[in-house]
């Protein structure tokens, strides 16, 4: 049986400094974005959630694009308040964050189409969580072979989109959902 890998080798060297930093006993994050991005509304502060590529801020949770992205389209989903485990969570926030979810699934099938999906959440450093004090989902879209040489060759992930649009596009595509 045939399967394909997503590497994102840029990562490995984003958690050896966090790791570095604590050992240090420097912080091993300067802040929280996703905290800074729960304190952002996109209907009131447009400048700020495009900033921040905040596309969806409710009693739900926080929706956002993440910025060092395995894929074009990956989301972060995100409950407002700065909780590191589904335990720490309560049930309604539980309930607002797969809703959230929900969401960006349906989202991202309508704005850019993909095969199929990856949901998932990492919780604690171990377990991959590059903000361990924040719980937060991923959504990353997938397509049959989407990888493909450059990232097997030259160690290079190829994001056929830039940020700006992607939010642009799933801004103009969430608004007709809600």
């Amino acid at each position: 049986m045939s399967h394909t890998n997503l590497w994102a080798p840029w990562r490995l060297a984003y958690l050896r400094d966090m790791v570095e930093r604590e050992e240090a006993g420097q912080p091993a994050l300067t802040g929280c974005f996703l905290c800074d991005a729960a304190g952002v509304d996109p209907q009131q502060d447009e400048a700020g959630a495009r900033d921040r590529l905040v596309l969806l801020n409710d009693e739900r949770g926080v929706v956002l694009l993440n910025r060092y992205p395995y894929t074009n389209g990956h989301l972060l989903v995100a409950p407002r308040e700065h909780l590191g485990t589904l335990s720490a969570l309560s049930s309604a926030q539980r309930a607002g964050l797969m809703e959230l979810t929900a969401l960006c699934e349906q989202l991202l099938g309508e704005a850019i189409n993909p095969q199929g999906f990856n949901v998932g959440i990492n919780v604690g450093r171990a377990a991959g969580a590059g903000l361990p004090g924040h719980l937060h989902v991923h959504v990353v879209p997938r397509w049959a072979g989407d990888t493909n040489f450059m990232q097997t060759v030259g160690a290079v992930r190829v994001i056929p989109d830039a940020l700006e649009a992607s939010y642009a596009q799933l801004r103009e595509v969430l608004g007709g959902l809600e």
